[in-house]
């Protein structure tokens, strides 16, 4: 038996691709063998950054430099057929969230005068009204037909189900867009100097003349003050609190990687600030019609609705309070101070706070870290009983990124999933979080039990939530590695196991789907302030300044991460166990996995899984876990492979399976999880119970399938590995 394996190289960072090209795996001789890329891009995000980078040789291999790189796995080449899809593993990585800037927002709509708006209970379940531009009708019909019946109605109903505001009892007309960004307010109408534009633009859309107000302007004296002859006011909106145009144009935005959408808030009303118009555009070449991409495209469109509401650096010194009052001061024009640095309106440090930690510990030491927090009261409560930390300040902001991402988004350390983190990287999650911090705007209350549960960091304490995931590492390895076998698991949910061959997968938390530790080395050191290792397992000492996570927002902290294999840039299939669309094709299913809505992680053994007949044996190189049926039965978890269940009776406990599938016996070993995290909240609804996990299985009682050879047969008995040459594409930001 042979086994030839590549080594990584370096791992770039930037964002544009190039490759080079070496003699393949030395070690394989057969004429028969298949090359086959396979590249990890981590899911997440609205876009594929633009591949720019680095080279790096890989010894035995060609390799290639993308932004948010990941490992490889092994297939077999005995046999061409099992080959004929050439697979990529690729992770989505950062998105691209629209910035409006002060000229670009249009204040002070008038719909009704404050003092009226504000004795109005926050009870209104908010109403959103969908506009489409005349570019939404042009996407092919498969696409038109997801975006409108499914994405954007199902987007906008989550919305209106989660927020409450202050009835719109008024008629909203929009204001229309002056030549001069100064303007007067008279009688608490808008009025533009000398002329308005002839057209009012939301994003990319233009706003129907029957939505806008008439024309209004003054002389540059502010007198003269009239409707412009021929204006008039249009029927305006009625019964909605809220009008999102909708465009799909393929902008310049839309070229930068794979964008799939962006969105903004356009104006706002005179008596709270709270947006009344928004805009998204949806980049056509983007938009998948693959069902293992709806989840992503849905929470997507969501995301980007939030920020038109409200979740934006453009609107934070807006925010109000219980009262209605303004949460940060105002100048005599009714409007924040504007910081010329950041072009946009400054907030008071009752919304936004600077904090400062002043031994944050990194790689050979510490340094002195700032960041900026969310310390509004409902959030800061939120944030405190999450994580169980009663010092935490509020709740961190990202640092990084491009316009549209720094101070817009959750800081991906800390939320990694939730949703509204600047990546999109698996199961995003609107936690109870996110709902915060809506209420604390001063314009919705929330529906909390539409938040969804975010797992990461629960109840992880101060450690977690105010230090550094280096510091976080440290201590976790010091007090948990002399007593496990696996000390990478105590530091959970960092992980320290660097992609290599042979790709070795695991189970996300809550096991939804198979990861991997998106652990990397790349070509130059990372910034002081992102280094996260004094030691890494199988990394010479000295090398560990060049390893952090792919995933740059989260400061390179490293963690599992779900993924998806492509082919030709298409998705062949994702990690995520629910889906079935996600099962391998039969040929090439040598773990036996099974994907569908009954399905979750499963660890295997450390033993490679094999395929047997008497005549030949095949070992698969990628193994560490897989997608299996299960169910909570008498106690006790049930693991389903093919058509045979195996009773779990204890945590760790080890199942051998022993199975023909396909005229090949299949071999390998499953480990059994606690039965409380997968069974427990059904059993709960059963007002059933595990069973306590010290019972050791019958010795015959799982089913074991034998292979009945020959003497003759087995004497010809051939044995290969499947190896595949392979490049791997990780994808960073």
């Amino acid at each position: 038996m042979t086994n030839s394996r590549a080594t990584p190289g370096p791992e770039a960072p930037k964002i544009e691709c190039s490759s080079s090209r070496r003699s393949f795996l030395p070690g394989i001789k057969s004429a028969r063998a298949v090359p086959m890329m396979l590249a990890l891009i981590f899911l997440g995000a609205l876009r594929l950054d633009s591949l720019q980078g680095a080279e790096a040789l890989l010894e035995h291999l060609e390799h290639r430099h993308c932004s948010h790189r990941h490992p490889r796995a092994h297939e077999k080449l005995s046999d061409s057929n099992i080959l004929n899809d050439i697979c990529q593993f690729v992770v989505k990585v950062a998105r691209l969230c629209a910035l409006t800037y002060p000229g670009q927002v249009i204040h002070g709509v008038y719909i009704e005068t404050a003092h009226i708006v504000k004795k109005r209970s926050i009870n209104q379940p908010l109403r959103i009204l969908l506009h489409y531009d005349d570019s939404v009708y042009r996407l092919d019909d498969k696409k038109f037909e997801l975006i409108n019946n499914t994405i954007l109605p199902e987007a906008v109903h989550f919305w209106e189900r989660a927020l409450m505001v202050r009835e719109t009892k008024g008629t909203i007309r929009l204001n229309r867009k002056c030549q001069s960004t100064q303007v007067f307010v008279k009688d608490n109408l808008t009025h533009c100097i000398d002329t308005c534009r002839s057209e009012t633009m939301c994003g990319e859309v233009v706003v129907p003349e029957q939505h806008l107000d008439a024309c209004r302007v003054c002389n540059k004296a502010g007198l003269n003050c009239r409707v412009e002859p021929a204006s008039v006011p249009g029927e305006g909106i009625n019964g909605a609190d809220f009008v999102f145009y909708v465009s799909a144009m393929s902008t310049e935005r839309c070229k930068k990687g794979l964008t799939v959408a962006y969105a903004a808030h356009c104006q706002q009303e005179a008596a709270l600030d709270r947006p009344i118009a928004g805009h998204a555009n949806l980049c056509p070449e983007s938009i998948s019609t693959k069902p293992q991409e709806l989840e992503t495209l849905l929470s997507t469109v969501k995301h980007e609705i939030l920020h038109a509401l409200g979740f934006s650096v453009s609107l934070y010194a807006f925010y109000r309070d219980d009262r209605g009052e303004p949460r940060t001061k105002r100048t005599e024009t009714g409007k924040p101070f504007l910081n010329t640095t950041l072009q946009t309106h400054q907030w008071s440090e009752n919304t936004i706070r600077t904090v400062i930690r002043h031994s944050w510990q990194v790689h050979g030491g510490s340094v002195r870290r700032a960041m900026q927090m969310i310390v509004t009261p409902r959030v800061r409560a939120e944030v405190r009983a999450h994580f169980d930390c009663r010092d935490l300040e509020g709740a961190e902001l990202e640092d990084q990124g491009e316009d549209g991402t720094a101070l817009t988004h959750w800081e991906k350390r800390v939320f990694e999933n939730e949703a509204m983190t600047g990546t999109h990287t698996q199961n995003p999650v609107y936690s109870r979080i996110t709902l915060a911090l809506m209420e604390d705007t001063g314009w919705y209350s929330a529906n909390y039990s539409m938040a969804q549960e975010l797992g990461w960091g629960r109840k992880l304490g101060c450690d977690f939530a105010m230090k550094s995931c280096k510091e976080w590492i440290v201590a976790k390895s010091s007090k948990f590695s002399k007593n496990s076998e696996d000390p990478g698991r105590s530091i959970h949910p960092f992980c320290n196991k660097v992609k290599r061959d042979p790709l070795q997968t695991e189970c996300t938390d809550d096991r939804s789907s198979v990861a991997l530790c998106n652990l990397v080395e790349y070509p130059q050191p990372l910034p002081k302030q992102y280094q996260n290792f004094d030691w890494i397992p199988n990394v010479p000492r000295g090398r560990e300044e060049y390893y952090g996570g792919s995933v740059s927002l989260a400061d390179y902290c490293p963690y599992n991460q779900e993924f998806t294999w492509r082919a030709n840039n298409t998705i062949v299939r994702g990690s995520h166990c629910l889906y079935e669309d996600n099962n391998p094709h039969p040929k090439k299913n040598f773990a036996l996995e099974k994907y569908g809505e009954n399905s979750r992680c499963f660890d295997h053994t450390n033993q490679m899984w094999e395929e047997r007949t008497c005549k030949q044996v095949r070992q698969w190189q990628h193994w560490g876990s897989g997608c299996y049926q299960y169910k909570c039965e008498a106690g006790r978890l049930h693991i389903m492979v093919t058509n045979y269940t195996y009773t779990c009776y204890h945590a760790g406990q080890e199942i051998a399976i022993r199975i023909m599938q396909n005229e090949w016996l299949h071999k390998g070993a499953l480990i059994c999880p606690p039965c409380r995290d997968l069974c427990q909240e059904e059993f709960a609804q059963r007002k059933e119970q595990c069973k306590p996990g010290d019972e050791h299985p019958p010795a015959t009682f799982y089913h074991r399938d034998r292979l009945d050879c020959d003497k003759a047969s087995s004497n010809s008995l051939s044995i290969s590995i499947l190896v595949s040459i392979i490049a791997l594409l990780f994808v960073f930001r």
